[in-house]
């Protein structure tokens, strides 16, 4: 079975995020969408909310499973019996910087890191970017899934 791990805060999940995630669902036969938990960073959302948020967008997708984890990626892929770390990449910045985790996972363990672009319509979303709207009482709602809604 080709099961890949996504990682990342998701605060919140942003249509960039869900157009990765469709798009891997084409490469894997399983992908484990990990909410990482950092004791350190602060959250806009719950950890609940965050999660919520990716159970209610992929409710009716079998392939999809949502977790949260504690710790290094590869340990948590390794725990999953999972081969590949799927991630987006919205540019050359992001590329530099997940190439040097890529290396150093790979360095750490068999399990290799997969790329993909996000599509050109939504290269330019960002979880911090929607944060900053929704601080600032603009209108999020095309830049997220449905499932996400500030109370």
């Amino acid at each position: 079975m080709r099961r890949a791990v996504f990682p990342g805060s998701f605060d919140p999940i942003t249509l960039g995020h869900y157009d990765i995630i469709e798009r891997g669902l084409t490469l894997f036969d399983e992908i484990i969408l990990a909410i990482g938990i950092n004791a350190e960073k602060k959250y806009m959302f719950s950890l609940e909310e965050r999660k919520y948020f990716m159970e209610e967008a992929f409710k009716n997708e079998s392939k999809i499973k949502v977790m949260t984890y504690e710790g290094l990626t590869v340990d948590f892929c390794k725990q999953q019996n999972a081969n590949f770390i799927l991630r987006g990449l919205r540019n050359p910045g992001d590329f530099e910087f997940e190439k040097a985790i890529a290396h150093t996972n790979r360095k750490m363990s068999e399990i290799e890191t997969v790329f993909l672009l996000t599509s050109s319509g939504k290269s330019y979303i960002s979880s911090s970017i929607v944060r900053d709207v929704i601080r600032h009482g603009g209108d999020y709602t095309g830049l997220v899934p449905d499932t996400v809604r500030v109370k």
